[in-house]
């Protein structure tokens, strides 16, 4: 049987190396990353779906960050067939300029930019409290495709920089481990180095 590969060009043969994050990077091979909300009925369900699928669903609203959308995502949502081909040109850019699958570096950078702590806030007597807390692996992941598609958003919106080209860098910094060139890394460890103080 021939092997699905994304867009027919792409295996999804890679090795997620983090355990923690094994059972939520979802590699099922899948050729257009599309499901129709198969999993949307159901709670956490979402680790079921191919992460590429999950890093198109974050670029429908990229604007989208907390409780409100500090830049409109109106121009993204719905629209499938735009964010597969500005997922198709990053894949092409990430190719020919690393030589490697796409695939195992958008992994690779989920990798790096996932949380491992993070910091809650509660009210103790009339004071309020901010502790340490570790992070659910599949929080982990989602807060990490978050702030890359919400970065590389910010640094394309209104400016001369297309989503493509930044959504490439964004991916390879981060892949790289770069938190100089990478949001996502410099976020991470931003929000751990606050952790580490309210430990």
């Amino acid at each position: 049987m021939t092997e699905l590969k994304l867009f027919n060009r792409w295996s999804f043969n890679v090795e997620v190396n983090d355990p923690g994050l094994k059972p939520y990077i979802n590699l099922d091979p899948i050729v257009i990353p599309k499901t129709g909300g198969r999993y949307s009925q159901h709670k956490f369900y979402k680790s079921k779906m191919n992460i590429v699928e999950r890093l198109v669903n974050k670029l429908m609203v990229p604007g989208h960050r907390g409780k409100k959308h500090l830049l409109s995502s109106g121009r993204n949502t719905g629209k499938t067939q735009t964010i597969l081909n500005i997922i198709k040109e990053v894949f092409e850019k990430l190719e020919e300029r690393t030589k490697t699958n796409p695939i195992e570096i958008l992994v690779r950078a989920i990798e790096n930019a996932a949380l491992r702590e993070e910091i809650t806030s509660y009210q103790m007597g009339g004071i309020i409290v901010r502790k340490a807390v570790i992070s659910s692996p599949q929080r982990r992941v989602d807060a990490a495709l978050s702030i890359i598609v919400q970065s590389a958003y910010r640094k394309s919106f209104g400016k001369k920089q297309l989503m493509v080209d930044a959504l490439t860098n964004e991916i390879l910094y981060a892949y790289k481990n770069d938190a100089s060139k990478s949001e996502a890394i410099k976020e991470k460890e931003r929000i751990e180095r606050e952790a580490g103080g309210a430990r």
